[in-house]
């Protein structure tokens, strides 16, 4: 059974930083990544990384966070610096699991971020 486990979230004033992780566990994970929803919006995409370490970042934080992973522990993290309110979301963790040609998606429960002007 697969579980994911966030934590980091917080609450920070503009320019701040937060960190978070989450740890995998149940099965082998290829791509891993976060995401965000904020309130009255879509979830939408904010870093993904492959299991060979390749990275893929919404423009909105480019620049500004950092995707990483350490594959022997399964856990991903994602450093955001120079955050702004606008990315006060509810951030998931979500990891793949490709099975015959298929792909599973597998979400955390989700972990706050608030900035504060």
């Amino acid at each position: 059974q697969v579980h994911l486990v966030e934590s980091g979230g917080g609450s920070v004033q503009a320019g701040g930083s937060l960190r978070l992780s989450c740890t995998a566990s149940g099965s082998i994970f290829s791509t891993m990544g976060w995401y965000r929803q904020a309130p009255g919006k879509q979830r939408e995409l904010v870093a993904v990384i492959s299991s060979g370490g390749s990275t893929n970042y919404a423009d909105s934080v480019k620049g500004r966070f950092t995707i990483s992973r350490d594959n022997a522990k399964n856990t991903v993290y994602l450093q955001m610096n120079s955050l702004k309110p606008e990315d006060t979301a509810v951030y998931y963790c979500n990891a793949q699991v490709g099975i015959l040609s298929r792909v599973y998606d597998y979400w955390g429960q989700g972990t706050q971020v608030t900035v504060s002007s």
